[in-house]
């Protein structure tokens, strides 16, 4: 609210105004409007230079998929090592329509038209839950090119998913107990390959769907539909606490129009990228309260329990999926970029209060992850070459993020080295959000290196990578707000061009 000036008494006929203070008064906040037109200007020279590199990126990028998919294909065709019929893609060749090819076509137009324009204008609070409808409508008309059925209500019933087993957990207690001794091939009653490949809070979670009613391949389809895609606004929430406003406007359309959804639509691991993703933006929002200029939900957490939130989630993400404890690599960047360690003891209070949970229930997660190494070389990945996937991985993740951001992330690996050195125990915070948002994906960069160099994501990254892969758009901030729209299409295009020529199948 503005306040009124307490009136002054009128002045005498002949006296004289009064001369006008010398200091101004302190400028009120900036409403919500408008982000600016986007990072600081170059040069035309140098602007022209830079899209040539970003062109040379995206180009080499695109070489590197092309040369992955031959010599993949050469592999496969000489002794089957690969296990996968489309390298460097876990699908198959199989050209096709269906009804939800016209609805993606249409959101891909109006992202690219009205996308830029919206994320700049609208309040923040409707771009959050824009974002989140906009790519809920991407993802699932992408889902819904392969039909309902086969799209969506059976993807998590086939042989390696999770519904097939949902009646050995009528009894919770005892099959909790129990899981570590059926994840061995060769163990009785072996679990499939995804129920054995993950901690038990993935299965749990569709036994608990099952137990309120929602059970089945149409109601899990959806669940993962919509809970996936939120990870859109949980990045958004995350860049505007860690960068700025007009940052997160400006790469709001590209997290909406990403490659990804292909895969998001398609798998459980969307899920787990949307719980990893809020768990990251409650303690970025824990982490800048006291800056925060305005929180972008009414009734938003006080950062006490914004970081106990993000442990309890932090730690369910853990419990979804034994890889995604690299995501601390991201969280440790957050507390590095805003030099606190405030959420700290809360952020830790809620992790091992899950862990406690299924521990006491008698699930041992070390246990289960050694068992998983072994049962991991039981199958396909014995056989399946280092060699190969070691540099075929980032070519699956150059198809998951798209050309665009692939050319934004040569401009934040420019922008890094500078960014790390302001990061010194001398130096004080970063203030540039174009540092901030560099070293955020460095920190995502990083987790995406490990988890390749690791040797336990032989393949199928497309799937497995997707809690990194949301993030990586973000980049595309950094593009030109003039280039948008051709760089929106860019990743428009591979996404539908997969969805039609090939069926991405689990």
């Amino acid at each position: 609210m503005t306040s009124r000036a307490t009136p002054r008494p009128a002045s005498p006929p002949d006296s004289r105004p009064s001369p006008r203070p010398t200091s101004r008064p302190s400028p009120r906040p900036a409403p919500e409007g408008p982000a600016p037109e986007g990072p600081a200007p170059e040069g035309p020279a140098a602007e022209r230079t830079a899209h040539r590199r970003d062109l040379l990126a995206a180009g080499g990028a695109a070489l590197l998929v092309a040369v992955a998919a031959l010599v993949g294909t050469v592999i496969e065709r000489a002794n089957g090592s690969l296990h996968v019929n489309w390298p460097p893609l876990y699908a198959s060749w199989s050209p096709h329509l269906g009804p939800g090819t016209p609805a993606a076509l249409a959101v891909a137009v109006l992202v690219i038209v009205h996308g830029p324009s919206l994320a700049a204008r609208l309040s923040w609070r409707r771009l959050v839950l824009s974002g989140w409808a906009a790519a809920l409508a991407w993802t699932g008309a992408l889902a819904l090119i392969d039909g309902w059925r086969t799209g969506i209500a059976g993807r998590l019933t086939t042989a390696y998913e999770y519904l097939t087993v949902i009646r050995r957990f009528d009894d919770l207690g005892p099959a909790l107990r129990d899981f570590t001794h059926h994840i061995l091939n060769n163990a009785p009653d072996h679990w499939p390959a995804h129920v054995a490949g993950h901690p038990p809070a993935a299965v749990l979670t569709f036994v608990g769907l099952d137990r309120i009613g929602l059970g089945g391949g149409g109601w899990a389809g959806i669940w993962c539909l919509t809970a996936g895609t939120s990870a859109v606004a949980a990045v958004l929430i995350a860049l505007r606490a860690l960068t700025d406003e007009p940052t997160a406007r400006r790469a709001a359309p590209f997290l909406v129009l990403t490659p990804a959804a292909v895969w998001v639509g398609t798998s459980a691991d969307g899920y787990f990228a949307a719980v990893a993703a809020w768990s990251l933006a409650l303690l970025a929002l824990a982490a800048t309260h006291p800056t925060l200029p305005r929180l972008p939900l009414r009734g938003a957490p006080v950062p006490a329990a914004a970081a106990l939130a993000s442990g309890l989630l932090l730690g369910l993400t853990c419990y979804l999926s034994y890889g995604l404890t690299l995501i601390a690599l991201i969280a440790a960047a957050i507390l590095l970029l805003t030099r606190t360690a405030r959420p700290l003891p809360f952020l830790a209070a809620g992790a091992l209060a899950v862990a406690a949970v299924f521990t006491l229930a008698g699930f041992s997660w070390w246990e289960g992850y050694q068992l998983l190494v072994e049962r991991y070389y039981q199958g396909a990945a014995a056989v399946r070459p280092y060699a190969y996937w070691v540099w075929a991985n980032p070519a699956c993740t150059v198809l998951l993020i798209g050309p665009a951001t692939v050319a934004a992330l040569r401009r934040t690996l420019t922008a890094t080295p500078t960014a790390l050195r302001g990061l010194g125990p001398s130096a004080g915070p970063l203030r540039a959000p174009t540092a901030r948002l560099a070293v955020l994906l460095a920190a995502v960069l990083l987790a995406v290196l490990a988890a390749d160099l690791s040797g336990m994501s032989k393949a199928e990254t497309e799937r497995i990578w997707l809690p990194f892969a949301v993030w990586l758009p973000a980049a595309c901030a950094l593009l030109p707000t003039a280039r948008h729209r051709p760089w929106l299409t860019a990743q428009a295009v591979p996404a539908l061009l997969i969805n039609h020529l090939l069926y991405t199948g689990w």
